[in-house]
């Protein structure tokens, strides 16, 4: 699949490689000997039609689906599969921002973005509640903490989103058409939004 690179720093060696992906789904392949590598820094885009298979090679790269072929690499290690630990290593470094927000509705802002913290990485309310402060003021959100998503709009929930893929502070983004649902006034914030977070964090 293409990618594009824009504004990346010069360094030459890939720290994130999907190295030949095949995938089958329902007995079609969807992905067939895909590649990406990602340099420090990168921001690539996947364009292609509906049903190309884009939101299945971001999946795979995130092993929230098993590639029926190919390899991840992070830096010089290959990813083992089979190995829970090592998935869930990948899964700390690989955050995913979706395209339909997929936010508890039961669950105030604040809480969205605590509960990974508390359940993966082990911190106490308190301290998850207290990151969760920091990446809801770094998306503009500090005011909304306590709102639950029924009361947020479109663009305020995908912030919630993005506090919530940042708050276990990956090294690589990966969005999966994150903008698609919104108006296009709200698409152009969120992608400034997304531009500030590589150009200040750093994130890939």
């Amino acid at each position: 699949m293409p990618g594009d690179t824009m504004n990346a720093p010069q360094n030459d060696t890939p720290i994130l490689r999907a190295e030949h992906f095949t995938k089958f789904l329902t007995g079609r392949k969807i992905l067939d000997d895909c590649s990406i590598s990602m340099r420090p820094g990168d921001v690539k885009v996947l364009i292609g039609p509906s049903g190309a298979g884009k939101s299945t090679f971001l999946q795979c790269i995130n092993c929230l689906l098993e590639p029926d072929q190919g390899e991840i690499w992070l830096g010089d290690h290959r990813v083992d599969f089979k190995n829970t630990k090592e998935l869930y290593d990948l899964r700390q470094r690989v955050g995913m921002i979706f395209q339909e927000f997929n936010l508890f509705d039961h669950l105030s802002a604040e809480n969205n973005v605590a509960l990974a913290l508390r359940k993966v990485r082990g911190l106490s309310k308190a301290d998850a509640i207290e990151r969760a402060h920091v990446e809801l003021a770094r998306v503009g959100l500090a005011d909304k903490a306590r709102l639950y998503p029924a009361q947020l709009s479109g663009g305020q929930k995908q912030r919630v989103a993005i506090a919530r893929a940042l708050a276990t502070r990956p090294k690589y983004l990966l969005c999966d058409e994150a903008t698609s649902a919104l108006d296009p006034n709200t698409t152009q914030s969120i992608l400034r939004l997304l531009k500030q977070i590589n150009q200040t964090l750093g994130v890939t």
